[in-house]
């Protein structure tokens, strides 16, 4: 019997170091990513946010179609997260990158779903193989 639930029954395969390399620098991709953006929409508003807003959706669907799973998009959003987080945190000296205007939380919350729209789209259900295409 084959199907769908002979396969949930498969024991989890260990990702190859090749993968886990791929998500790492994802993950350093997206923190980069955030640090720019961060920098960007506030220099050259509104044009900067939009932007930092597409650069970020560029590399959260790129991540996702790179490493040919929903997990390229979140490795790069974790790191696009943990930048930003970072970067809204005030020093003791009272400085601090974001101000509190409406492009840094348009840029805050547009990122965010921008990342859980990337991770959650459907990558397309075509096959690798050329054989087994209709019509082949």
């Amino acid at each position: 019997m084959s199907g769908v639930g002979s396969m949930l029954a498969q024991p989890l395969q260990r990702p190859s170091a090749g993968r886990i390399a791929a998500y790492l620098g994802l993950f350093v991709l997206g923190a980069v990513t955030g640090l720019a953006g961060a920098l960007v929409q506030a220099g050259w508003f509104p044009g900067g946010l939009l932007l930092a807003l597409a650069g970020a959706a560029g590399l959260f669907l790129g991540g996702a179609r790179a490493a040919n799973s929903r997990a390229g998009a979140v490795a790069s959003a974790a790191g696009w997260m943990v930048a930003v987080i970072v970067c809204t945190a005030g020093r003791p000296e009272g400085d601090f990158l974001f101000g509190a205007g409406g492009g840094s939380y348009l840029f805050l919350l547009g990122g965010m779903a921008l990342a859980v729209i990337c991770a959650t789209l459907g990558l397309g259900r075509q096959p690798d193989r050329p054989d087994v295409r209709l019509g082949k």
